[in-house]
């Protein structure tokens, strides 16, 4: 059963079936106008771990899918990042992939990332490379 605009309420606990586990789980809902606004609590994780990586350090996305409960989610990570970083502010230039390197295509992102974490003390060595033993953050 997928929640309606018809029923939930502002920070009303709705149902929701989960195709990937077959499970109906217990959320907390949002509803806007436009729309419906579901938050799992892996999305709450992964906001959360995001939020805490301390300035000069870094996380792969597969690192924070598995800190969050989902270690094959990494791409669920980058859909939270794209849709919720500036709604929760995180600090989005401090997740790369799990090679080391800036993981965006546009280059004014790119640039955007490479020099916040140069702000940050973080070397970014050719091709957005950055060396994982000595900034990937492990909580």
């Amino acid at each position: 059963m997928e929640p309606t605009s018809d029923y939930l309420c502002e920070n009303q606990i709705g149902f929701y079936f989960n195709e990937q586990s077959r499970l109906l789980r217990l959320i907390r809902v949002s509803k806007k106008w436009k729309g419906t606004i579901i938050v799992t609590p892996f999305t709450e994780k992964v906001i959360d771990i995001i939020r805490n990586i301390p300035e000069g350090r870094v996380m792969t996305y597969g690192q924070i899918a598995k800190l969050a409960g989902s270690p094959r989610a990494a791409r669920q990570v980058v859909r939270i990042l794209h849709s919720m970083s500036r709604k929760h502010s995180l600090p989005w230039h401090r997740v790369i992939n799990a090679k080391g390197h800036i993981a965006l295509q546009n280059d004014d992102s790119y640039n955007e990332q490479m020099m916040s974490l140069e702000i940050e003390g973080v070397k970014v060595g050719l091709h957005g490379s950055i060396d994982l033993e000595k900034y990937q953050w492990h909580p």
